[in-house]
């Protein structure tokens, strides 16, 4: 029986573009090693939904840099300490540049952020003012009543919560208490004060920022989809990055005419303050931080010091619970210093 020649035609026509994707995403000679791929689709069920565990099981095989297809996205992975050092210390020059995933792309949020912009004069203006200037000894010693308030703050509300039997989550309690700390330390202000509007706005834009930048994005691991935004998430953390822009940019407006004004207050300098003294060196390309600049490194902090220690807390707890006798010694610990 003879095939029709529609039939054989389509075949043809289907054969070309997947020959034409073999070609164009072959293994370059000096790609790391990695697990042979599917066509189109790559290796992304090689990364499976355990990536942590399935990327480490590589490392036996293919050694501690493995390279992998993501879709149209050709990336490595790293897998010892060793290689780390290579990579990031030996030779970071070459790897400061970051994939920016197509959701952190809004209102240029990358180009003015300190872990996504570029190597360039603004980002060693803003590492330079956090590593000399915010995190140092004497700063965090300064905020010690701070983050004790905050912490005084998350234990009556477990305390509430223990006496009306309900479930403590954990990481819940812990992102506020941050989340709370942070707003003390960056802009002198208590974010989760029941009359403190803004605040609350705040938190619920940045909750949805964690929100959509957290979804895997098709238009991250196919580009040429970016121009759809078939899941919407582009579309939405517009909105919300947007909408966190203009409450950060209230905070700084007000502490710029209090400046002008020349209104004191007894309050200790805060991360604010350092961000709107800054003057650069002409020749270093940047004498002061814009004002946009300085929103989206304060959604930045909350986005980062949040979300990371509220998950490491939890991962704590979880690891302690799975071992008693660990748990059994920071008891001892905690009721000898309490």
């Amino acid at each position: 029986m003879e095939l029709p020649w529609n039939v054989i035609v389509w075949c043809i026509i289907c054969f070309f573009p997947v020959l034409i994707y073999l070609l164009r995403h072959r293994r370059p000679a000096n790609f790391p090693p990695g697990p042979p791929g599917w066509p189109l689709i790559g290796n992304m069920f090689d990364v499976g939904n355990m990536p942590h565990r399935n990327l480490a099981a590589l490392k036996q095989k293919y050694g501690p840099v493995v390279g992998l297809q993501l879709g149209a996205i050709r990336t490595m992975v790293i897998l010892t300490p060793t290689a780390a050092t290579e990579f990031f210390k030996n030779h970071d020059l070459n790897f400061v540049e970051r994939t920016i995933i197509d959701t952190m792309k809004v209102h240029d949020f990358d180009k003015n952020s300190m872990s996504l912009a570029s190597y360039g004069p603004s980002w060693r203006a803003l590492r330079r003012l956090t590593t000399l200037d915010m995190l140092v000894a004497k700063r965090i010693n300064e905020s010690a009543p701070i983050r004790r308030k905050c912490a005084d703050q998350m234990l009556a509300w477990l305390e509430e919560e223990a006496r009306q039997n309900r479930t403590v989550e954990v990481a819940r309690f812990t992102f506020l208490t941050t989340f709370n700390s942070l707003g003390n330390l960056m802009l002198s202000s208590d974010l989760l004060d029941p009359n403190c509007k803004e605040g609350a706005e705040f938190f619920e834009a940045m909750m949805g920022l964690m929100e959509w930048s957290g979804h895997p994005n098709l238009s991250d691991i196919f580009p040429f989809l970016k121009p759809f935004d078939l899941q919407g998430l582009r579309r939405n953390m517009h909105r919300d990055v947007g909408n966190a822009l203009k409450i950060a940019s209230r905070f700084v407006k007000k502490r710029v005419e209090e400046r002008q004004k020349g209104v004191q207050t007894d309050r200790p300098k805060d991360f604010l303050d350092v961000l709107l003294e800054f003057e650069g060196d002409p020749k270093e390309g940047i004498t002061k931080i814009s004002e946009h600049t300085i929103n989206v490194f304060i959604m930045e902090i909350f986005l980062a010091g949040s979300e990371t220690t509220s998950s490491t807390t939890e991962w704590v707890m979880t690891e302690l619970i799975c071992n008693p006798e660990a748990m059994s010694k920071i008891s001892k610990i905690s009721a000898y210093f309490s």
